[in-house]
């Protein structure tokens, strides 16, 4: 899978869930390390949606990990609390964001 590829995946996963009532800015940066490396970033903001291939630099959050376990918590089989625990991701910044946008994810 390309980066591109989980981008749409991502995507069309959110654009699916209520964000409407979103208020405000969700911005989080997911860097892919490992065999396959890159960044891209998700946008809520006053419930718009936004996933581009580049750098926040005002960003709440990054997620940092492998395309793998990045794409399985975008699909629910990974649940953020426990990656992190177990080493599979990292946060850093505003860890509250991060979870409001894996709550939008379960939807």
């Amino acid at each position: 899978m390309t980066i591109d590829q989980l981008i749409g995946k991502i995507y069309n996963k959110l654009s699916k869930a209520d964000i409407s009532g979103t208020q405000g800015r969700v911005a989080v940066q997911f860097n892919l390390t490992g065999k396959v490396s890159g960044v891209f970033y998700v946008e809520i903001l006053n419930g718009v949606l936004s996933v581009m291939p580049y750098e926040y630099i005002d960003r709440d959050a990054s997620v940092s990990g492998t395309m793998t376990n990045i794409e399985k918590m975008f699909n629910g089989k990974l649940v953020p609390q426990v990656a992190v625990a177990e080493g599979k991701i990292s946060i850093e910044g505003n860890v509250d964001k991060v979870m409001l946008l894996a709550e939008l994810l379960k939807q």
